[in-house]
């Protein structure tokens, strides 16, 4: 274990966090080369104890407190760091956190600090759309860590597929249709964050002189709504016949969203998350090739994940 690089993984029970530490450890180069600590909030928790016996060390650590986080980095070579903005719904308070990471990994001399990030919508869509704070505090950061030059490569993890079944793509009507407020032509960079995100974090991992300084697109292909329901129909070439892909008004949208007693405002900003997407781009229109040219195994596609999706196991 001593010649080893310690890897701190924020978040490590979450989606992002457990996925890097599953493709870490699941790959003989890199755990070779790196030993895991995970930092939770509550290492007695089973989910902990499962990654425990699995050899991560587990330590507990706030992300409001910097001084807890440069005890949790301590001998550090990566940390890769997550945050949850819909834990709070504060874009003030996720920027905090970020802050602390970042101080605390300079304070620690950590040499690559991975950090999730997001665009900057209001800067990429030249003030049209103001109200997607949970992209805006992530870039916010990511400002922050470039200008205190803390090495760092930097990962956006594109548009969840985990995020279809739970919501745009059901069965309402009596068919499966894939309903959204944007055109059915939108390029949408689908991505299984807890099946690919340690495989593009172990990249920038392996790849650190390569990636330093950059923003690396966390997704498999920009698929459209065409595409999207086309394939789901491919799959589930029985009960999933008849749909569509259905440009809707963005007051229904919104409508759908109160459904669950969600906010106004947190409705406003997943249509504006929306209107991103085909007024200027998840990514602002950026390429995918580069960070998947990185990767040595396959991200998920979404045929293969309509193949595997636990709510949609009952299909034929």
């Amino acid at each position: 274990m001593a010649d080893k690089k310690l890897l701190v993984v924020l978040g490590a029970t979450g989606k992002q966090g457990g996925s890097v530490i599953n493709s870490i450890l699941g790959d003989e180069k890199a755990t070779a080369q790196f030993s895991i600590r995970g930092i939770t909030r509550d290492p007695s928790k089973p989910s902990a104890q499962a990654l425990a016996k699995r050899g991560v060390e587990c330590v507990k650590a706030d992300l409001n407190s910097k001084e807890s986080l440069i005890e949790a980095f301590k001998g550090a070579y990566a940390v890769f760091a997550v945050t949850n903005f819909w834990e709070t719904g504060s874009a003030e308070t996720e920027i905090q956190q970020g802050k602390n990471i970042a101080d605390a990994a300079k304070e620690d001399n950590v040499q690559h600090l991975i950090w999730s990030s997001l665009i900057n919508v209001t800067k990429v869509s030249g003030g049209k759309l103001t109200g997607v704070s949970h992209f805006d505090s992530k870039a916010a950061v990511e400002e922050y860590i470039r200008g205190i030059d803390v090495p760092a490569t930097f990962f956006l993890p594109g548009f969840y597929m985990s995020n279809i079944p739970a919501g745009s793509l059901n069965n309402i009507s009596g068919v499966y249709n894939f309903s959204n407020p944007v055109p059915n032509n939108t390029p949408i960079p689908l991505f299984d964050s807890y099946r690919d995100t340690g495989k593009f974090v172990k990249a920038i991992l392996l790849n650190r002189e390569k990636v330093l300084g950059k923003q690396i697109y966390g997704a498999t292909d920009y698929y459209t709504p065409d595409r999207i329901i086309s394939e789901f129909q491919a799959v589930k070439t029985q009960d999933g016949q008849g749909g569509a892909a259905i440009h809707i008004p963005d007051e229904d949208f919104k409508g759908i969203l109160a459904i669950g007693n969600m906010p106004e405002k947190a409705r406003e900003e997943l249509l504006q998350n929306m209107k991103l997407l085909y007024m200027f781009g998840y990514y602002g229109g950026a390429s995918l090739k580069e960070s998947l040219d990185l990767l040595d195994e396959a991200p998920t596609t979404w045929k293969e994940f309509v193949e595997q999706e636990p709510a949609w196991a009952h299909l034929k």
